[in-house]
């Protein structure tokens, strides 16, 4: 996994990379001039990376919010990991992460009254179980899909985790929850159009 987020005005020229989950009390960090490297203290995962003086160090550098490093840029990285004694590589994903889906069926959650588990088809060879308290869905409606890995617009990233014991793997998204302009303020996901194509990258300039 590898989540980068870039915002100059509001943090410096910090590039902040997310490799992997942890909660504070599992993080062991070391700093190597501009490399801070973040650690599970449980395995030595490696977490997360702040790179300071991003825009020397990667020239190439550009974007506010999510930024999507390419190969070249990744191979840059990867040299300064290296030379501050990181051992973990770090591999270029421009795959997309918000898709559209469609829900292939609904169960009620057996410890809720207001949720839903979905089977839902992104264009994987396998559905995703993705748990969901949305009033308004329904079978076969055209949705928008948060994969494991996306960085929503409020940089909040979604992991794989349980919503009352059952398993989610993604959120099924509101208009509001993707920054969209002209969101309605009520509860409810965004229904795509019947033609939008299953598995296909979301285009945040949709209209609503």
């Amino acid at each position: 996994m590898l989540i980068s987020s870039y915002n100059k005005d509001a943090l410096g020229d910090v590039l902040i990379v997310t490799t992997g989950q942890a909660t504070a009390s599992e993080q062991a960090v070391t700093q190597a001039g501009d490399v801070v490297a973040i650690f599970r203290q449980d395995n030595q995962e490696l977490v997360g990376v702040n790179l300071f003086h991003a825009q020397d160090n990667l020239p190439d550098l550009t974007g506010a919010g999510q930024v999507f490093l390419n190969e070249n840029q990744v191979d840059e990285f990867n040299g300064l990991l290296q030379k501050a004694g990181v051992k973990s590589e770090l591999v270029a994903d421009l795959t997309p992460k918000f898709v559209v889906g469609q829900v292939l069926s609904l169960k009620e959650h057996p410890n809720s009254d207001h949720l839903h588990i979905a089977q839902v088809d992104v264009g994987a060879a396998e559905p995703l179980q993705i748990v969901c308290g949305a009033p308004n869905i329904g079978e076969n409606q055209k949705v928008v899909v948060a994969l494991v890995g996306a960085m929503m617009p409020d940089g909040k990233i979604i992991w794989p985790g349980e919503l009352r014991g059952i398993k989610s793997l993604g959120m099924i998204c509101s208009a509001r929850e993707l920054g969209l302009k002209n969101a309605p303020a009520k509860r409810g996901i965004l229904v795509l159009d019947h033609q939008a194509e299953v598995g296909s990258a979301f285009d945040f300039d949709y209209q609503l």
